[in-house]
């Protein structure tokens, strides 16, 4: 008898693990966490090739072209601090587009603030609704927290639906990404980042400046958090003397319109 069950036991092993062979995407729900080597002296940042393949695999982008010296500014607002009419202003009086990527919490709480944005030419990106571990969630969950924060925004500005997305403290899956597509979502990583989250901890312009100078790189996708003092301080010098360094500046929308390889339509 204990023969039998030995051998139910090593039959039950075996078709698991080819089964597991056959579909390796059994483990897409892996927790991942978005990190890069930093650019320096103007070269790109670098995720490594197993990032590169699986972001391409579904349309996300982290950079754009290695050849061409276009940045994209991306910020990041979970809350207001105070800080992001400044950077309103620095984006109009330097005519420079960006891409805002929101919570709920912030589109309920900052809707005049959001409303310019969208008035002044500028992207919103869905952060989710409740910023949680997006990595961790169902897919039913996974579409509650973009669509729900889509629903608000529709409620309180022209905007009904976002294109791009981007997860939390940079936690993701491939099931979020590949679920991300079918519900008309692309994700968008970044290139360069700092630590710039904090609201209690300032550490003045010349920190974010000098963040933001030495790691630009053609193609840049830059990430800033809004809540940040020391970033409105930076903006105008770093834009200004981005375009002295022969940079100009664009919107993720023309990046993905220029972006040939992928067929989703997000149109």
């Amino acid at each position: 008898m204990w023969i039998k069950h030995l051998l139910g036991i090593v039959v039950s092993c075996v078709i698991l693990t080819v089964g597991i062979l056959l579909n390796p995407f059994q483990v897409e729900a892996e927790s991942l966490n978005w990190g890069f080597k930093k650019g320096a002296q103007e070269k790109p940042a670098q995720a490594g090739s197993t990032f590169d393949e699986l972001l391409k695999k579904y349309g996300a982008l982290y950079k754009g072209s290695p050849d061409e010296k276009i940045l994209y500014l991306t910020f990041d607002n979970g809350y207001e601090n105070g800080y992001t009419a400044s950077i309103l202003d620095t984006l109009k009086k330097e005519k420079v587009s960006g891409t805002f990527f929101l919570t709920g919490h912030y589109v309920e709480s900052a809707t005049d603030l959001v409303n310019r944005m969208i008035k002044e030419g500028h992207e919103i990106g869905n952060h989710s609704y409740g910023h949680p571990n997006m990595a961790n969630l169902s897919e039913a969950q996974m579409k509650n927290e973009w669509e729900k924060f889509d629903q608000l925004l529709g409620e309180k500005t022209s905007v009904n639906k976002t294109r791009f997305v981007r997860p939390p403290e940079g936690v993701f899956s491939e099931k979020l990404l590949a679920y991300g597509n079918e519900l008309g979502y692309r994700h968008m990583f970044w290139s360069v980042a700092f630590i710039d989250w904090h609201r209690d901890r300032t550490l003045g312009k010349a920190y974010a400046y000098n963040h933001l100078m030495n790691q630009i790189h053609p193609g840049a996708i830059i990430l800033m958090h809004t809540v940040s003092p020391d970033n409105a301080a930076a903006l105008p010098d770093f834009i200004r003397d981005a375009k002295a360094k022969g940079y100009t500046f664009s919107s993720l929308d023309s990046l993905v319109n220029g972006t040939n390889d992928f067929p989703l339509s997000f149109h």
